[in-house]
């Protein structure tokens, strides 16, 4: 009798009942956040380009705070650098969870949207380096402005197109979206700091390194822990290091699972359920309002800076080269996995995905601040390369899921259909006992 044959190994496949509930609850305060978002940005957008464009511009430029701190900020610098610091921390936390207790502890479960993300940013920087590359350095600058996925964003695309996307899909959209944030950061720690002060990096350590002493022991007093992580933000800020890396490091330092068996969340979901709805529905909002506020003027003014090499290479990195590296690594992983996708979807569902991750909005108007300084012409070009090559990328992943959108509801209707008294889906009983 020859060794038993290992079942082919089965890509956006179902995962399990508690971990799909987790990112349904997820992905409903981050939809209802992104149709903020949205909201938002169309508000900045058309009140700078309105008769009162330059009440816009008093409040965007407005200084607030400590000047002995260094920190007299503009209320548009304090969206970015202060504000964003907790849609970080957000993002730790989840980027965490997802190694620890997710689907990024499991090579094979992580194979995919790891793939997928690496693909995603890579292609659209080669893209927009091949177009910039006869512009010189000052443009090349901006080679990872069209990298990052806002799953906010795509997530209110998908509330107004009312498409019903089922579970395996949803989960490989949160997880790419997770892999592409960590890149983001990592690129922007590396590669979009200017200068380092040692000093203020080093002491950022003390105030740090109480904080996960703190959340070591699952203290969660607010009292203790807030003042802690305030004084790493501002040491991290005095540094020249982006302050939302702090929010990461601070996310990270709290730990995942529970220190005694038992019901109730652990310390990082407590964490996430608190500040999850505090980053979605206000941190990036606001943030939106003050970035999206391009002067767009007229068709010759929009005609200069469509014919922009930085305006063009981050909507042909956004509209093609996202969809083109996500939906080739994916496709590399099933070639070489020897993978095959999970029954009843098929790579027309990926590519609308693939489609979908070119929506580049939170984090690549802020890695264009950070290349091209913000206020600046460059700055303004990149705004107008984001909106639009945003906006293409949600009408073409419209027009593929609403293709789907019937089988999608067929497979959700399954997924959700209950006969038991546990609460639990049938097909969900199905598949453990599958397992």
């Amino acid at each position: 009798m020859g060794p038993p044959t290992r079942p082919t190994p089965s890509l956006l496949a179902r995962r399990s009942w508690p971990e799909a509930r987790r990112i349904g609850d997820i992905l409903r305060t981050e939809t209802v956040g992104g149709i903020l978002l949205v909201a938002a940005a169309a508000v900045g957008l058309l009140w700078a380009n309105s008769p009162w464009a330059d009440g816009y511009r008093w409040l965007s430029d407005l200084k607030v705070g400590p000047a002995a701190l260094h920190l007299d900020l503009t209320l548009h610098q304090w969206a970015a650098d202060g504000l964003l610091a907790i849609f970080f921390f957000v993002a730790g936390l989840e980027l965490k969870r997802e190694f620890v207790a997710g689907d990024l502890r499991d090579p094979r479960r992580a194979a995919l949207p790891v793939a997928a993300a690496v693909g995603g940013m890579a292609v659209p920087a080669l893209l927009y380096t091949s177009i910039n590359a006869a512009a010189g350095s000052e443009a090349l600058v901006g080679w990872a402005i069209p990298t990052a996925t806002d799953i906010a964003f795509a997530l209110a695309v998908l509330a107004v197109i009312s498409t019903h996307l089922p579970s395996a899909l949803r989960t490989f959209l949160l997880t790419l979206a997770v892999v592409d944030d960590l890149l983001a950061i990592t690129i922007i720690a590396v590669f979009y700091t200017d200068s380092l002060s040692w000093g203020p990096l080093a002491l950022a350590a003390i105030p740090l390194g109480l904080f996960a002493l703190l959340v070591q022991r699952r203290v969660r007093s607010w009292w203790l822990l807030l003042p802690l992580a305030v004084a790493t933000w501002v040491l991290v800020h005095e540094s020249g290091v982006h302050a939302t890396v702090a929010g990461v490091l601070l996310g990270f330092a709290v730990p995942v699972i529970r220190r005694s068996p038992g019901p109730g969340p652990g310390l990082a979901e407590h964490f996430e359920h608190r500040f999850r709805p505090l980053s979605a529905g206000v941190a990036v909002p606001i943030f939106a309002f003050f970035a999206a506020g391009v002067t767009v003027g007229g068709a010759a003014e929009l005609g200069a800076s469509l014919g922009d090499s930085v305006t063009l290479g981050i909507i042909v990195g956004l509209v093609v080269g996202k969809p083109v590296g996500v939906l080739g690594s994916s496709w590399l992983v099933q070639r070489f996995t020897r993978a095959r996708l999970a029954d009843d979807l098929g790579w027309t569902d990926v590519l609308g995905l693939a489609l979908l991750a070119g929506i580049g909005f939170t984090v690549s108007l802020l890695i264009g601040e950070l290349a091209f300084g913000e206020g600046s012409s460059g700055d303004e070009h990149v705004k107008i390369g984001v909106l639009l090559g945003s906006l293409l990328s949600a009408m073409l992943a419209t027009v593929v899921l609403r293709m789907r959108n019937r089988r999608y509801r067929r497979i959700c209707a399954e997924e959700e259909r209950d006969t038991d008294a546990d609460g639990v889906p049938d097909v969900y009983e199905t598949d453990q006992a599958g397992d």
